[in-house]
């Protein structure tokens, strides 16, 4: 599925129905004699992820969210409204919604808003999106790291590798006419192996990613060394020392140590 076939900016325009008008409509029902300042985020974001164990796919899922939000403020108050559903009507009641919550405090008259177009900004250059690649190819990935991680010893006696992709495209207007959008890429491959030497079974985990393209993973053979990486960490598992445990004396400098407490009874809570 592609996810960004255009610019944020046309993107949410055009697939929602919206037209700048529409925005600056929008930031009009947020603004008024008692508000000094309000803006418009809108996110379109689709996730995807992909989970193999026991050398077989054992889940996949994709979620799309999106909405809205309008935010309104007055002095030190701040208004904040949303809606999943973005069109025209609800960008207009939220609009309300947000201006009704702050507009008990502030001065001045807005001036009329005019959105102005938004500037170049796409610090992610990637050409093909890592949740617009096929899921044959991400599937072909998680199997190859699975072969990789039980080649590396006899002792891995299991690999649950996953790979995790997401676009989210926001933007962003304001009621002092800046307009701005972008397109954030992001994707993980991970790999946890299981180690056993007779009854003695470790755990080691080990992966990679970032705000790039598919081709990340391939370059250099970098899911090769994620594959090696989390069956080594198992393996070495098998003869670590247990952590000291037990009472232990504990120094205490001056001022209040919260960490000890969290600590003490704070997961109990």
């Amino acid at each position: 599925m592609t996810t960004h076939p255009m610019k944020p900016e046309r993107f949410f325009l055009e697939k929602f129905g919206l037209t700048e008008r529409h925005l600056e409509q929008g930031l009009g029902a947020a603004l008024g004699s008692q508000i000094d300042d309000a803006d418009l985020y809108f996110e379109y974001r689709v996730s995807e992820s992909l989970a193999l164990e026991e050398g077989m796919i054992k889940q996949a899922t994709e979620n799309i969210n999106q909405g809205v939000g309008v935010r309104a403020l007055a002095q030190e108050k701040t208004g904040y409204a949303f809606s999943d559903e973005i069109s025209v009507e609800n960008l207009q009641l939220a609009g309300l919604r947000a201006r009704a919550i702050a507009e008990q405090a502030g001065s001045g008259t807005p001036p009329p808003v005019k959105v102005g177009a938004a500037p170049p900004h796409d610090l992610y250059p990637i050409r093909v999106q890592p949740i617009d690649i096929s899921a044959e190819k991400k599937i072909d990935l998680l199997r190859r790291v699975d072969t990789i991680a039980r080649k590396a010893d006899p002792r891995i006696v299991q690999v649950m590798a996953s790979f995790a992709c997401e676009s989210k495209i926001v933007l962003i207007a304001t009621s002092a006419g800046v307009m701005v959008g972008d397109i954030q890429p992001l994707a993980r491959l991970n790999i946890t192996c299981i180690a056993q030497d007779g009854a003695n079974r470790q755990v080691g985990t080990w992966g990679g990613g970032g705000r790039s393209d598919f081709e990340f993973f391939l370059q250099d053979n970098r899911f090769e060394r994620y594959a090696t990486e989390a069956a080594r960490l198992a393996i070495m598992n098998l003869n670590a020392a247990d952590a000291p445990a037990g009472p232990m004396d504990v120094v205490l400098g001056p001022g209040w140590p919260g960490i000890l407490l969290h600590e003490a009874i704070g997961h109990g809570l």
